[in-house]
């Protein structure tokens, strides 16, 4: 059962200072006020913690993770990074970034099982390609395929010598989720020094981002709920996958915190039409939070998690004196690799001399 130990920020703070560490990030991250949409919403203020600024290579929540990652590489002695996902990854963009400040190699092996044509070098791919890395495109699907491919490739460096650290679920989300008990400390900070206590915390996640979230704010004794809005769905009980990421989080931290499914908030209401393709209310949202506050969000992950949020405000959840935290989890260059979609689905503003 989970344990109610509440600890303060400083508490926290030692036991990750406790954790391997590479420093990557900038940090903390700014939290600011959407005032401008928060208007436009009629509703409650809405506080955009922003992990799109986390500096390396376009930023996002990956960079976080990677702190850890690459300190429990470098740890390990590990001379080669392997890692792999789709071939427009965030994830991806943001290893090799981190490895190339670390001065180690990576092969990236990236599925293009769900592209309808060829791979263009476009978003995040063009900066894999210019940030240097070997790339190896497959034809088999993200998951447990491409993970054994993945591994495949790097037992081959190990027999030619090399030292691989490379993509194994598990460790690899429970070291990630530390990252986001941080940031659930620079949250609870950044709130008492603005003076507000906010009523929920919403964030696109479905693994270790959400996890450490839930983590942090389990071990700060925080009130907000933090509300995961899913990008997809596992193929396990995501809620429960939560809990366990965070429980061993807290293991490696040496929290006395553990969390069962039932203190995971999570929702897969707003993935539809699918992982990766946005519908209605994310492209509304883009579009919304683009005019309004000028901040661009992904169309895969923050985009669909603030159609959540607007949703959620319109039906009526919160109220005007209410306020509120968005996690921004970066992915900028999507947009980029989307350009043909995203553009078809933006209404032409009319200009005072026609069109």
């Amino acid at each position: 059962m989970p344990s109610r130990i509440r600890l303060n920020t400083d508490e926290v703070r030692n036991a990750i200072d406790q954790v391997p560490r590479f420093a990557l990030a900038h940090l903390p991250t700014p939290l600011e006020p959407l005032r401008n949409l928060s208007r436009e919403l009629g509703g409650p203020t809405i506080w955009m913690k922003r992990d799109d600024c986390t500096g390396l290579m376009f930023g996002g929540n990956k960079t976080r993770h990677n702190e850890f990652l690459l300190g429990a590489a470098l740890a390990e002695g590990a001379d080669y990074f392997v890692w792999g996902a789709g071939v427009q990854s965030n994830n991806c963009r943001q290893t090799v970034a981190a490895c190339r400040k670390a001065g180690l190699p990576i092969h990236l092996v990236l599925s293009r099982a769900h592209l309808d044509g060829q791979v263009e070098t476009q978003g995040n791919l063009l900066l894999d390609h210019l940030m240097g890395a070997s790339i190896e495109f497959v034809d088999e699907p993200v998951g447990p395929e491409l993970d054994a491919l993945i591994a495949d490739r790097a037992e081959q460096l190990r027999q030619q010598g090399h030292r691989p650290f490379f993509w194994n679920r598990n460790p690899v989300v429970q070291i990630a989720a530390i990252s986001y008990v941080e940031c659930a400390v620079e949250i609870a900070e950044q709130c008492q020094r603005k003076a507000f206590e906010p009523v929920a915390i919403y964030v696109s996640s479905c693994g270790s981002t959400g996890a450490g979230l839930a983590l942090g704010a389990e071990a700060l004794g925080l009130k907000a709920p933090v509300r995961n809005i899913a990008p997809l769905t596992w193929p396990w009980d995501t809620a429960t996958d939560m809990a366990e990421v965070a429980s061993d989080a807290a293991e490696r931290l040496r929290l006395p915190h553990r969390l069962v499914a039932a203190d995971l908030d999570v929702s897969e209401h707003y993935i539809a039409p699918g992982y990766g393709t946005p519908g209605p209310g994310c492209l509304e949202a883009l579009q919304l939070v683009a005019r309004t506050e000028a901040i661009l969000l992904d169309p895969i992950y923050s985009g669909k998690a603030m159609a959540g949020l607007i949703d959620h405000i319109r039906r009526g959840d919160f109220s005007s004196d209410d306020n509120i935290v968005f996690v921004h989890t970066g992915g900028t260059p999507v947009l980029f690799a989307m350009n043909n979609l995203l553009a078809d689905s933006i209404p032409r503003q009319p200009g005072p001399f026609g069109d």
